[in-house]
């Protein structure tokens, strides 16, 4: 507690006066003092004083003998100054102010800033309560993880840690090397991550507490520093780094492919996929070969008492074993446990892969709440969740995507063994067979013959279920009795997605949407949602409240989410009852449908954040009056909207609205009021609509301009000013130039996708001469006629790291075009080749080098694809998901379609079958002039219950 002027000897007084400890400072003609004592330092008004240059203290020498060593040693020693009234002391002033108020018994407040002065003074002055509160400070906000520590920020970690070296203070510099590993994720945050010093990152990655979100991560941060400090860096050993800090067997099998081509880390990728195809083309033998290993090290996934987040997802070589594995405490020194669990797996194998509480009761991690096992082939989604259950008990969030062979059924096992799982994710890929979008000629399935896993095993009491949010989109799957299941386990569902689940009715969704009284959110597009779903969210409405549509006891009323584009069992006016309710939608599509300007103009909420009106026939006036009442739009999409080019309106709320709008005022309201992040633009949309829109698009991620819309080449060259952070841009029957995407591609530094589809103008290799090393994405579809191999290897030098590329049109390219493709982007996992000239004319080779390939797509591109290739390319790229073929491009005029053994990954099979036409203009040369026209598609779409073969007549 601090001192009062009534119980210190006032006769025994020192006066201190501190100037600062600059030598260099140049003495002022005025002299700026300040006279002050410590006897009422309790009423020091510290802003004001610490604005003066010398600070004269009167202090008592009793108390600062008693607690201060230096004083101690200078007042009640023999030294000249004891017997000095005054004493000068050259020090920063409001750090030795601190030390005063110390020293007299009233506490400082400590922070990253003023820490290393703080204890500078402290261990100077030998203030021992000092250095003690200095210490519990930094051991408290060391203990906090990541942004839970408001008080330490990175360049004040890295500032405390430099002290601590230049002192040799092993206490500091342990607590700032603990605490950036355990929050490492934090750290990479900071743009000035790559400034850390590299004795301090060193020490960190090999510290046993580093705590990454996932290896890829881990990676990817020792890549950007080695990158960053390529000539400061000497002390920090490359090679040393790649080579013994990175599990480079745990990385993603795209991210490895992709960095084939980084330099020094080149080696070490070529070694990674090697180990990862291994593991990956024989996962049966994983759970025992991995522990016959030497060094297991390389396999462990990093997991600590801290980690939160486990990520591995596009892995295909991991299973159950390495998760194991990775919770054993030591495998070199428990050699014990080792040899336990190294039988256990060569008894049961992966697909009954079991852990007994016994040898699992000391090995969970309480603190694991997020689980990312997506699009992993080899895990068994169904027997890895006995081994979750007991490595992650506190497991919240489950995103498990791409699990084909997961029944839905199941789902009621999941939840009783992970009681606390909030949030699910099992999504599919959207399978191409939409009735309303395509024309059905032929359809039939087959059951696949049931799978020998053994069932998990659930108790038959009562179930009591946390999960909010469940994601179910593209399953196929999915039955109107497994909503019956849903709605019974998930009781407090709030959100749910599934879209794209073609086989649920009308009736079952209606039926699910009563039982969840608490949801909020659905999406549910491309399914049968109808009527009865729409009135399903009014129906709980009694007599006496049926009269008020804004009753906040419907579920209408809390509806936050409505995606129901492709829904055509609605009718416009059931829909605008269900808008007229719902007040507090925050993202609302309705794409596909007719009759939406009814349900607009009933809509009066204001909270509105993303609307989707893509290919309905909404009016200007409609959209307008959205747009005017709701200032939080981030995302609008209205492409395909014809009716926006038309001023009249034909409904009654029409007649109450101003019709003399036109579509550029629209826009400038919109660029008033909004701020977007996104949107897509078609008819209606001009040169001087994009004027208009500026103030709205500087926060603009995402632009999409489609047919009928107009940028024009002025357009495109004001983009990188009006958009400074677009990320995605995607064009479709522009005019397009040289020049203007040349502007584009060197003045949007974080462009991340582009295409270019059937757009006009000409645009030669002189667009693409210019580096590109943040493009992700690339389509180039009928803009680029002229591209050659060379250029197209240019290409793959300037936009090395794509992992998405579509290429249609390119007439000129041939069967070398295969190895540019696959060298340039080895790390591909979606490929679209059409009318590529000749490039499988003479087979498909190099092609399956794109190891990490899930989407393949060959069109047109030369009669040289084997009859096996299906079949051969699955077993060939353990993530194929989706291949698309077309009959003219067979050596053999047919493909063999592959078993369901035969398949492995493999859910979408399309074959594109054409007719021949013949040239009717040229008499002379009927047979060398046959023109190959598309005339049906056969798909072959598996799920985990059937396979279901279906004949269109569109090319999908």
């Amino acid at each position: 507690m601090a001192s009062t002027a009534h119980d210190q000897d006032t006769g025994d007084q020192v006066t201190l006066v501190c100037s600062g400890s600059d030598p260099d400072e140049k003495p002022d003609d005025i002299v700026d003092e300040i006279i002050i004592s410590t006897a009422e330092i309790g009423s020091w008004d510290l802003p004001s004083v610490l604005t003066h240059k010398i600070i004269i203290i009167e202090a008592s020498s009793h108390r600062l003998i008693e607690e201060s060593s230096y004083f101690r040693g200078l007042l009640g020693g023999s030294f000249s100054e004891s017997r000095l009234s005054s004493i000068s002391i050259r020090w920063n002033v409001e750090s030795f102010v601190n030390v005063l108020m110390v020293v007299f018994g009233f506490d400082v407040e400590i922070s990253s800033d003023n820490f290393v002065p703080l204890n500078e003074a402290a261990l100077f002055f030998g203030v021992d309560s000092l250095l003690c509160k200095c210490r519990v400070w930094l051991e408290e906000v060391t203990s906090f993880r990541g942004i839970q520590s408001p008080q330490l920020c990175l360049d004040g970690l890295v500032h405390i840690w430099k002290y601590g070296l230049e002192h040799a203070n092993d206490f500091i510099l342990q607590l700032c090397t603990s605490y950036l590993a355990m929050n490492f994720m934090w750290a990479l945050s900071f743009n000035s991550y790559i400034d850390v010093p590299d004795k301090l990152l060193y020490s960190c990655i090999q510290h046993p507490d580093l705590t990454v979100d996932s290896e890829k991560h881990l990676c990817e941060a020792i890549l950007v520093f080695l990158n960053a400090n390529t000539a400061k860096s000497e002390g920090l050993n490359s090679s040393d780094l790649c080579d013994k800090q990175i599990r480079t067997s745990l990385l993603p099998l795209w991210y490895t492919l992709g960095k084939r081509r980084c330099g020094f880390f080149s080696k070490f990728a070529d070694k990674a996929t090697s180990t990862i195809l291994s593991l990956a083309r024989y996962p049966s033998t994983n759970s025992t070969d991995v522990f016959r290993g030497c060094d297991l090290s390389q396999l462990r996934i990093r997991l600590t008492k801290y980690t939160q987040k486990v990520d591995v997802s596009s892995c295909p070589q991991i299973t159950s074993g390495l998760f194991l594995l990775s919770a054993l405490p030591s495998c070199e020194t428990d050699s014990m446990l080792r040899k336990i669990i190294n039988k256990a797996s060569m008894n049961i194998g992966e697909s009954s892969f079991q852990i007994s509480d016994a040898v699992c009761q000391n090995l969970s991690f309480e603190a694991v709440q997020e689980l990312d096992i997506s699009n992993c082939p080899s895990l068994s989604l169904e027997s890895a969740i006995d081994c979750f259950c007991k490595l992650f008990p506190s497991l919240r969030t489950l995103r498990a995507a791409y699990y084909l062979n997961f029944k839905t059924r199941k789902l009621r096992q999941l939840v009783q063994k992970l009681p606390l799982l909030a949030n699910i994710d099992l999504s599919l890929d959207i399978k191409p067979v939409i009735p309303a979008q395509v024309s059905i000629a032929v359809s039939s399935s087959v059951l696949i013959p049931e799978s020998s896993t053994a069932p998990l095993s659930y108790r038959s009491k009562p179930l009591v279920s946390n999960i909010i949010r469940l994601t179910l989109e593209g399953r196929t799957d999915l039955s109107d009795s497994d909503l019956r299941i849903i709605s019974e386990v998930c009781c407090s569902l709030s959100y749910v997605n599934i879209k794209g689940c073609t086989s649920v009715t009308d009736h079952g969704i209606s039926e699910m949407i009563l039982k969840c009284k608490r949801l909020k959110s659905i999406l549910a597009c491309d399914t049968s949602f109808g009527n009865g779903s729409v009135v399903a969210f009014s129906s709980s409405i009694s007599t006496e409240t049926e009269q008020s549509e804004n009753n906040p006891q419907l579920m209408a009323f809390k509806l936050l989410t409505l995606h129901v584009g492709g829904c055509h069992g609605i009718t416009g006016k059931i829909l605008s009852e269900l808008m007229s309710r719902a007040d507090n939608l925050k993202s609302l599509c309705v794409r596909d449908l007719k009759l939406v300007d009814d349900a607009l103009y009933r809509f009066s909420g204001v909270s509105l954040e993303m609307l989707d009106v893509s290919n309905t026939e909404v009016s200007f006036a409609a959209l307008s009056r959205i747009i005017r009442r709701n200032p939080d739009l981030k995302s609008l999409k209205t492409r395909g909207c014809i009716h926006l080019l038309r001023q009249e309106s034909e409904t009654k709320e029409r007649k109450l609205f101003n019709p003399l709008y036109t579509p550029e005022e629209i826009y400038s309201e919109l660029g008033k009021s909004c701020k977007l992040e996104e949107i897509e633009l078609g008819w209606g949309f001009s040169f001087f609509s994009l004027e208009a829109l500026k103030p709205a698009m500087r926060t603009l991620r995402t632009l999409l301009v489609g047919l009928g819309g107009s940028l024009g080449p002025d357009g495109l060259k004001l983009l990188p000013a009006i958009c400074p952070l677009l990320e995605t841009l995607i064009l479709f029957f522009q005019v397009i130039s040289d020049s203007a995407i040349t502007d584009i591609i060197n003045t949007l530094p974080h462009l991340q996708s582009l295409a270019l589809c059937y757009c006009l103008g000409g645009i030669s290799p002189l667009s693409f001469k210019f580096r590109m090393p943040n493009l992700r994405n690339l389509k180039l579809e009928r803009v680029t006629p002229w591209m050659t191999n060379g250029e197209l290897a240019t290409l793959a030098e300037n936009c090395a790291n794509l992992v998405t590329l579509s290429l249609i049109g390119c007439i000129l390219l041939d069967s070398e075009a295969q190895a540019i493709i696959s060298s340039g982007w080895p790390g591909l996992t979606f490929l679209h080749l059409e009318e590529c000239g000749k490039i499988t004319a003479n087979g498909v080779r190099s092609l399956l080098d794109c190891h990490a390939l899930e989407d393949l797509v060959l069109r047109h591109t030369g009669p040289g694809i084997p009859r096996n290739f299906i079949t051969h390319a699955s077993s060939k790229l353990p993530m194929l998901r989706k291949i698309s073929l077309d009959i003219c491009d067979a050596r053999e005029a047919d493909f063999d379609v592959p078993t369901f053994v035969d398949r492995c990954f493999l859910s979408t099979l399309k074959i594109a079958r054409c007719n021949l036409r013949k040239n009717t203009l040229d008499f002379h040369h009927v047979e060398a002039h046959r023109t190959p026209v598309h005339k049906e598609t056969l798909i072959m779409v598996w799920n985990s219950k059937k396979l279901v073969t279906t004949v269109v007549k569109e090319r999908v």
